[in-house]
């Protein structure tokens, strides 16, 4: 069998004494689509951020391919290359175009040279429906073009794992199925995802594991349609019913 891609071990993460996340292990291998569910403040957002080094974890250990990135010596900017994410905020440079906002990373951190960039930027953003808007401001887009701008920016870096922080929740109702659409055409071409969403419909269909947090541990990991259809936890069983009943 061949290595994890990710392997988090006891992966902690204190704010001063207020402890966020506590033991977390689980491993992400090459085609994986794995959600990560849970109330709010459960720690699911904080989980994805020590995962891409925006915050540094408290204890424990973030390998991959086997080297722990958490340590010293890595560089955070190559491996955020390999390992992309995508906000709910969607983090688009206001005073870019959508080409220039797909094509900095590639030259600032692969050195790849403008006409590359480029081309790699347009394939991209037409695959996720955006290349007749390669030449707008962020400030002239929807919220749910925003957000297929930054899956196209992070995909052009062409990263082996795409980290979703709660990629729908900043959009209006109407606009969250096409973003869902994006995520779901990359699954199904083999993206390997991580993703923290409350859309329990993409949990339970699209995801090939579904990780259910709950106050800073898992509490519960497994195939969708077991952990949907028959979970072992209370506090899982809590969880779920509050979405079926809504």
């Amino acid at each position: 069998m061949s290595e994890h891609i990710l392997e988090i071990r006891h992966l902690g993460k204190a704010f001063g004494a207020h402890e966020v996340l506590r033991d977390i292990d689980f491993t992400v291998d090459a085609g994986d689509v794995i959600s990560i569910i849970g109330a709010s403040g459960s720690g699911k957002s904080t989980l994805l951020r020590c995962i891409n080094l925006l915050e540094t974890p408290t204890s424990g250990e973030i390998l991959y391919h086997g080297t722990n990135v958490a340590g010293r010596g890595v560089s955070a900017a190559k491996y955020r290359s390999r390992v992309g994410m995508v906000f709910q905020s969607f983090n688009l440079f206001n005073n870019m175009t959508v080409l220039e906002n797909c094509m900095v990373g590639q030259r600032k951190v692969l050195g790849r040279g403008k006409a590359e960039a480029q081309a790699q930027a347009v394939a991209y953003l037409n695959k996720v429906g955006m290349a007749p808007y390669i030449y707008a401001k962020p400030r002239q887009l929807s919220g749910g073009q925003k957000q297929r701008v930054a899956i196209a920016r992070a995909l052009a870096m062409e990263p082996e794992v795409l980290l979703f922080d709660e990629p729908t929740s900043a959009l209006d109702p109407e606009m969250v199925g096409e973003v869902l659409a994006v995520m779901q055409a990359l699954a199904n071409d083999g993206m390997t995802m991580l993703v923290v969403t409350h859309e329990m419909a993409f949990a339970r269909d699209v995801s090939s594991r579904a990780v259910f947090m709950h106050e800073g541990v898992i509490c519960e990991q497994g195939a969708p349609a077991a952990l949907f259809g028959d979970p072992q936890r209370q506090e899982t069983r809590d969880f779920l019913a509050r979405f079926r009943s809504a």
